[in-house]
């Protein structure tokens, strides 16, 4: 009786996708521009600590700016804390305080993302999968809050032909946004 020869590759099929695509935890960062002691505190961090006092947030280096901003770095964060607390002086020297809810923002635990469903690459979510959670964002520029999200979208087809390393989308989408 002859045995199945063995073979270095193994053939994977990948589960397909659930949509909507959906997160039980996400990974966070703060910015601030244009403020005065700016503070937000959020999972019982305060993510700004470098502006404490009456240190000056600098105005963004550019007009695209957000786009170096990469993936949050504060990882894992189970849905949903408490609402961020956040508390800034804007360029005119008017003191500001607000709670701004990211589980309100995002009750409905959809990943936002710009990507047509069929041209997501199959068996990634959900689960953190290689894609793992999306990245939520709050900025404050002068008297202005933003909370953005950027998911880590794979694709069937590379971004940039010929780069086999742009089958993916990392869109930032603007979620909500107030002006104080």
């Amino acid at each position: 009786m002859a045995l199945p020869a063995k073979t270095s590759a193994s053939t994977t099929h990948r589960p397909p996708n659930h949509f909507p695509l959906k997160f039980k935890q996400h990974n966070f960062r703060a910015h601030c521009y244009n403020t005065i002691g700016c503070e937000v505190i959020y999972a019982n961090n305060n993510f700004t600590r470098r502006y404490y006092g009456d240190k000056i947030a600098p105005p963004p280096s550019s007009t695209d700016y957000r786009d170096a901003w990469g993936l949050a770095g504060y990882l894992g964060i189970p849905n949903f804390p408490p609402p961020a607390e956040v508390k800034w002086k804007s360029l005119d020297g008017m003191a500001h305080e607000a709670k701004v809810d990211i589980g309100a923002i995002f009750k409905d635990e959809l990943i936002r993302y710009n990507v047509p469903n069929d041209q997501i690459a199959e068996g990634l979510y959900p689960g953190p999968g290689p894609a793992g959670p999306p990245s939520i964002f709050l900025e404050v520029n002068d008297r202005t809050i933003s909370v953005f999200m950027k998911a880590i979208i794979p694709t069937k087809k590379e971004q940039i032909p010929g780069n086999k390393y742009s089958n993916f989308r990392d869109d930032l989408i603007l979620t909500w946004t107030r002006t104080y």
